[in-house]
């Protein structure tokens, strides 16, 4: 596809830095993710017309399917490739073949609790109380500093759990001396383990003093025309480079839409661009959707910690607007949602108080702990934030409902979509924030979901409306029948199956009428 001018804004955001990308449909869908050393370049590729001469059909669909697209920097190559692998078991983009298996990166485990400790590799975690290093994306070179770290450390390869005498005559690990054998007796256990500790302190990262001896004796070997051992020994430092490379922890991304890399990191920024006193936990966005003033609906989205929280999202189908009014429809909707959410916490601490327990702000009350980097979404209160999507109009009718509800304190923004500009209660001037940042982007993805959400049901009752229009056509069901069908079955799919004997029982249908009615609803499938 050309690049759209949203599209050549945000390529112009993009740095020259390692990184994964995500490219997303119109529906904000991740249809493929990939890896890049240089962000920018890559990316950029895919909206190259000349390119796409080269290109196989399917990488021709594939961007003709973008829609738009993120990316997300990180430090070095293995660190894109664990994301990278992460981030396609997660999504399970239909773009993506590589990575979609349960095949998994490497770790490095040992159990300190074993009789006599021993380094596997192993490509699942489990909650056994061993200890993991990885995972690492370099799999040969793993094994490489593997086999450096046993004959470092003198530590054994052998497979047995618990070693005995008889594993011991056939062990080349002790005959080379590689092995301190413990199996034998030659070392306690404990001077054992004392030297299994030694080696994950490596593993930890501790190896300048191992690298920096490599370095010496590849310098000594080179001077003396020993050109095979030197490359030897630079090879093994470049595979203890990668090996205990640094590499990010990157949290379980629990839902498909809307993209989140690094939530948290999102909150702070928006807490900091909007001022606000802390990062908005909760956050509740607003949107309206209807077509020429018909199915006028209204959505409600809740982000908790910068997740989206569907046990909490609620709709909201227009009761007292009667004509196309996207403000009085914003503010029909903020009115409702808060003065049930105030009805529902009065109604709670009436009963907390009835049972006599302690107030939050009891004298002697211990401080609450402090919350893990992400929890499950506790039952909603009031919001840190809301978000409604529009400008100046939609945000002043959402704040006047707060202002008659007594909850003018609660922090509200307007996103507006054509140029993603924030409209704050006072301000006669929009906010702009880069297209690249993360805390506007946090905010579209808001958006994004309500608008989603509200597009939803708005589409649903238009299909039940057009599916049961069809009752119309039946000569002489007039309103009272057409309702009590429909009140008893639910849906035309329901009623479609339903026997004549069934529709028979609502009222104003006998045994014939109920018989002509099937045979006319089966032959109109």
């Amino acid at each position: 596809m050309p690049a759209t001018e949203h599209i050549r804004n945000k390529l112009s955001q993009v740095p020259h830095k390692p990184g994964v990308y995500l490219m997303k449909d119109r529906f904000g869908t991740v249809i493929y993710v990939g890896k890049a050393r240089d962000l920018r370049k890559r990316v950029s590729q895919y909206f190259h017309p000349s390119r796409r001469h080269g290109w196989d059909v399917r990488l021709n669909a594939l961007v003709d399917a973008i829609h738009d697209f993120d990316t997300h920097v990180v430090r070095n190559e293995p660190e894109s490739l664990l994301l990278e692998g992460k981030l396609i078991k997660e999504f399970q983009p239909r773009f993506n073949v590589d990575f979609r298996d349960d095949k998994r990166f490497l770790l490095l485990k040992v159990n300190l609790n074993d009789p006599i400790p021993r380094f596997t590799l192993t490509r699942l975690r489990k909650d056994d109380g061993a200890r993991y290093f990885g995972p690492f994306a370099h799999s040969g070179s793993l094994r490489r500093t593997l086999q450096l770290v046993r004959k470092k450390f003198n530590l054994r390869g052998c497979r047995p759990l618990t070693p005995n005498e008889s594993d011991y005559k056939h062990c080349l690990y002790a005959n080379l001396k590689v092995c301190t054998a413990p199996c034998i007796g030659n070392v306690t256990r404990e001077q054992y383990v004392a030297q299994v500790q030694a080696a994950c302190d490596f593993l930890a990262g501790q190896t300048d003093e191992l690298r920096a001896e490599l370095e010496v004796e590849m310098k000594k070997l080179a001077g003396a025309l020993e050109f095979e051992k030197a490359a030897r020994l630079r090879d093994a430092i470049d595979d203890l480079k990668r090996t205990t490379l640094k590499t990010e922890k990157f949290e379980r991304i629990p839902y498909t839409l809307p993209v989140a890399i690094n939530p948290e990191a999102d909150l702070r920024e928006l807490a900091r661009v909007l001022d606000l006193p802390a990062p908005p936990a909760r956050i509740e966005g607003f949107d309206i959707s209807n077509i020429s003033g018909t199915f006028m609906v209204a959505s409600m989205v809740s982000f908790w910690q910068g997740r989206p929280d569907r046990a909490n999202y609620r709709r909201f189908k227009m009761k007292t607007v009667t004509e196309q009014n996207d403000f009085a429809c914003m503010a029909e909707t903020v009115r409702r949602r808060y003065s049930r959410l105030l009805h529902e916490t009065e109604a709670e601490a009436g009963e907390k108080g009835g049972r006599g327990e302690r107030g939050k702000g009891s004298e002697g009350e211990l401080p609450p702990a402090p919350s893990p980097p992400f929890s499950p979404a506790p039952p909603p209160k009031l919001p840190d934030l809301i978000v409604v999507d529009g400008g100046k109009g939609q945000l002043s009718a959402a704040c006047e409902e707060l202002v008659k509800l007594g909850l003018s304190h609660l922090p509200i923004i307007g996103l507006a979509k054509e140029f993603e500009e924030i409209y704050r209660p006072g301000e006669s001037e929009p906010l702009r924030l880069g297209l690249d940042n993360s805390a506007l982007k946090l905010l579209q993805r808001v958006r994004d979901e309500s608008h989603r959400f509200a597009n939803t049901y708005n589409a649903q009752l238009r299909l039940k409306k057009i599916s049961e229009s069809i009752l119309d056509e039946f000569p002489g069901i007039g309103d009272a029948r057409k309702a009590a069908l429909l009140k008893k079955f639910g849906s035309i799919q329901r009623l479609r199956l339903a026997t004549v004997e069934r529709i028979a029982e609502v009222p104003g249908f006998g045994g014939k009428s109920a018989a002509e009615f099937k045979g006319w609803l089966d032959a109109r499938r």
